[in-house]
């Protein structure tokens, strides 16, 4: 049982070149589908949000119109939100001269000074945003300038306009297992010869790169390779963050009513997708009376 079409990632990170084991891509030889949206970019490319939006609209498009129904796969929730709802972003590329402007004053005032001066010119949007996330606080400077509340859209993200006619269902089970399941994932990144990939990719600027260089994992061994955190914090630290991502997650997609959630438990990753499939064919049968 198929759908017959293509899987479009949804992860901000499998975007990167070169960026395989840190992101558990799936290589090449072992795809069952075509597999877009990895790949798409340098190391040190801005992607973003809006870059996606248009890159996934132009796969989705193209299949809508041969008749086949793609599959959207991955949980960074502002790349699935842009690609299926209504959202407007700035004008322009990741590398527009404002957020190029805004970038250097980050340089210049540090992080908490790049904040204060978002909250002097439109508090409502600092309030949200942590005084030490610079990419965030570029964003919303950024939008400024194109006279768009980083605010007014945060509160958008609540009440979805659908772009597309979606079925949506989110994965989730045991939190314990789960956990387990990510320090266990963790481990056999490192075994597969992560820390060699981060070496590879340190030599090919990922420290210049102000997306890349923060993912999970890539950040804790780009650490390590610099010497300020040894193996052991550095490996922690990784397991940490990826369960506090999982967190996030369940909390960003949670909100969403649209999501019908399906319990793995002890299935395997094939009787989980069966069940997808069915779903989406007898909820196609329903919609058109069969």
């Amino acid at each position: 049982m198929t759908l017959g079409s293509c899987v479009i990632s949804a992860d901000a990170m499998q975007v990167y070149r070169g960026m395989d084991i840190g992101t558990a891509k799936v290589p090449p030889d072992e795809r069952r589908a075509p597999l877009y949206l990895v790949d798409v970019a340098e190391i040190g490319q801005a992607y973003s949000a809006a870059l996606y939006q248009r890159d996934a609209r132009e796969v989705i498009d193209g299949e809508l119109a041969s008749g086949r129904s793609p599959v959207l796969c991955g949980g960074t929730g502002l790349y699935v939100r842009a690609a299926l709802d209504e959202m407007d972003f700035p004008k322009g590329e990741a590398a527009s001269p404002a957020r190029r402007f805004w970038e250097g004053r980050a340089a210049e005032l540090g992080a908490e000074g790049l904040w204060r001066e978002l909250e002097a010119r439109d508090p409502e949007s600092a309030a949200l945003i942590h005084p030490h996330n610079v990419r965030r606080t570029v964003r919303a400077l950024e939008m400024a300038e194109e006279g768009i509340s980083y605010a007014e859209q945060a509160r958008g993200l609540h009440a979805p306009t659908p772009h597309y006619d979606v079925l949506f269902w989110g994965l989730t089970r045991d939190r314990e297992v789960l956990y387990r399941a990510i320090d266990a994932r963790v481990d056999a990144m490192l075994e597969a010869g992560f820390l060699e990939e981060v070496r590879v990719l340190k030599g090919a600027g990922l420290e210049s790169s102000p997306t890349a260089s923060q993912a999970i994992g890539y950040a804790e061994m780009l650490a390590y390779l610099q010497g300020t955190l040894d193996m052991e914090d550095a490996v922690s630290k990784m397991k940490q963050r990826s369960r506090n991502y999982a967190k996030r997650q369940y909390t960003w997609f949670r909100r969403d009513p649209r999501i019908h959630w399906l319990d793995v438990g002890a299935r395997t990753p094939a009787e989980v997708a069966q069940t997808i499939v069915a779903d989406a064919i007898d909820h196609g049968a329903r919609a058109h009376g069969r």
